[in-house]
């Protein structure tokens, strides 16, 4: 099993995370940012990761310090249950729908850390959550993890289903380019290493 725990406490959060790459997309998501919850709860039935976290901070402040945390805190535990990456399939893609929203997410666990995030919100805030933290969080993991994330909103309306469709579907690549491929033998790169 690729099970890993990870904790950061700083003067501004304290974060516990752990996540199990094989496992059945159960969850149990514990921060004062309700609907950041609610997305890695989708995060996590999407991608089959069995995930455990439990965050706070100066959410007084506002919720930038958490979110980012969570990401920087989420990518290092998945690098960490990556192990030594052999026989992973490395790659992953998806679209969501979700209503009139339309997500793509394509993923590289390629060991250099990038990210294209392109994504228009109609609104600042769902519900007290400030939608720019949405790219803060991609951002965090996906430099934590060492991955090459490409993030695209298509379309959309409702800022809600947008952002629903980008975890959703992140979630997805991510199961996909985690996933053990029995034919692979060994590092999936002509290198030798990711």
């Amino acid at each position: 099993m690729r099970i890993a725990e990870n904790y950061r406490n700083t003067k501004e959060t304290q974060i516990k995370v752990k996540i199990n790459l094989d496992g059945e997309g159960e969850s149990n998501i514990k921060t004062p940012a309700f609907f950041l919850n609610h997305m890695l709860n989708l995060f996590s039935r999407h991608s089959l990761f069995n995930l455990d976290i439990e965050a706070d901070g100066d959410v007084e402040v506002d919720f930038h310090h958490l979110t980012e945390d969570i990401g920087i805190v989420l990518g290092e535990t998945f690098l960490k249950a990556l192990g030594q990456k052999e026989g992973i399939k490395r790659y992953g893609s998806f679209y969501v729908p979700m209503d009139e929203a339309l997500a793509f997410c394509a993923v590289d666990i390629s060991g250099r850390p990038f990210i294209v995030f392109d994504a228009v919100f109609g609104r600042d805030k769902v519900g007290d959550f400030d939608v720019e933290l949405v790219e803060e969080f991609f951002r965090a993991f996906a430099s934590s993890a060492r991955i090459t994330l490409h993030l695209e909103a298509i379309r959309g309306r409702n800022t809600h289903h947008i952002i629903e469709a980008l975890f959703k579907a992140f979630g997805r690549a991510l199961k996909e380019a985690a996933a053990v491929d029995p034919r692979e033998k060994g590092i999936p790169s002509t290198k030798g290493v990711l």
